[in-house]
């Protein structure tokens, strides 16, 4: 299998619908996530209102970063009503086999790459037919478009249903001290026990976004904590998550350099038992069962 790094970039603000880097400072940032340790950047078809891969495409091409030394991830199936769909009269899904192909070539040509090392079903749908994906999955695989399937926002049971004909090697899923429900769902459970990586979006959850009773604890307990371990309170979150046995990838998303350098150096903190439970605690406003 295709190795991760174990912090993912993702790029979804990157363009249209975040920053707006120009051309150089798309490098710039490619070149310090390389310099910091990350490798894998993540994107899909829709970021940017299907512009985002493009952008970054045409600043790769000029990046001189060999392509093998880093890994590309990808998702398709949400058809966006927007500017450039014009026939999307209403946002939906769709998983024949002749769109996924179809969406797989066209991240290929806009990422100006040859394969993808990560390819993702983006969110269910309720009329997936596991056998059109297989069909879509078998070819690109044969023609070396794709290195590697996956999923995205998926539960267990979705999974299974997909896993009746199809390798699933990655799911990516919102995890974070704030949204929590995947470690007590079976989610994780069920992904350590069928060998499959867990990536986590919004790895920070809310606490830098409301103020909230929970997150007022939660910066309470973090307050203590980075003077014990000199960290961020950003590198304990990531290291919360980080400390898991289900080898959880966060992809951040920020693009503020420090934040990338730091998020990278939150695996060297090793958080104690004890103080992994108190940030536990202060997220559920009690103690645990």
């Amino acid at each position: 299998m295709t190795k991760f790094s174990r912090i993912i970039q993702g790029c979804m603000t990157w363009g249209a619908w975040g920053k707006q880097f120009n051309e150089q400072e798309m490098i710039a940032t490619m070149h310090h996530c390389l310099e910091a340790g990350i490798t894998t950047f993540d994107h899909a078809d829709i970021y940017g209102d299907y512009t985002t891969e493009e952008d970054f495409g045409n600043a790769f091409a000029k990046a001189d970063i060999p392509r093998d030394s880093i890994q590309l991830i990808s998702k398709c199936g949400i058809q966006m009503k927007g500017e450039a769909r014009p026939e999307n009269t209403i946002k939906h899904y769709q998983y024949d086999a002749n769109y996924v192909i179809s969406s797989a070539e066209r991240s290929l040509k806009m990422l100006q790459t040859e394969y993808l090392d990560l390819f993702l079903l983006h969110r269910p749908s309720p009329l997936l037919r596991p056998d059109e994906v297989s069909k879509a999955v078998e070819q690109l695989k044969s023609q070396g478009k794709i290195k590697a399937f996956g999923l995205s926002n998926f539960t267990p049971a979705q999974t299974d249903l997909v896993r009746t004909k199809t390798e699933v090697v990655a799911n990516q899923i919102e995890i974070s001290l704030t949204t929590r429900e995947s470690l007590t769902d079976g989610s994780l459970d069920y992904m350590m026990t069928h060998g499959i990586a867990p990536m986590s979006w919004s790895p920070l959850g809310s606490v830098f976004r409301e103020d909230t009773p929970q997150n007022q604890r939660i910066k309470k307990k973090l307050k203590s904590l980075s003077e014990k371990y000199n960290a961020k309170d950003d590198q304990l979150l990531l290291a919360w998550l980080l400390k898991h046995p289900s080898g959880i990838h966060p992809v951040i998303g920020t693009t503020n350099k420090e934040r990338i350098t730091n998020a990278v150096t939150a695996s060297d903190i090793e958080l104690e038992l004890k103080d992994w439970f108190e940030l536990l605690e202060a997220s559920v406003g009690e103690e645990v069962a």
